[in-house]
């Protein structure tokens, strides 16, 4: 098991109503894909902004990541919604 920062932003933050949170993940979350899925089976919103094909950006240690971007003990996982122009 390992400890994370979480951070959300701009409208996942608002339907989530909180804009960080620590965790202690099991130990079969070792990705940044694995925690998002982790976190959707909170279910109600967690599931609903987390869900697997809603757009989202992701970022490990404020460097945008992929999926499939290894984790570590006191790092920070960041989520928010792709960046849109006008």
């Amino acid at each position: 098991m390992m400890n994370i920062r979480l951070r959300f932003f701009a409208s996942v933050r608002e339907k989530l109503g909180m804009s960080e949170q620590t965790v202690v993940l099991p130990a079969e979350v070792l990705t940044v894909g694995d925690v998002r899925t982790w976190l959707a089976a909170r279910g109600d919103a967690w599931a609903e902004v987390l869900a697997p094909e809603r757009a989202l950006r992701m970022a490990y240690n404020q460097q945008m990541c992929e999926p499939d971007t290894r984790i570590r003990e006191g790092a920070e996982v960041a989520f928010f919604p792709p960046v849109t122009g006008g």
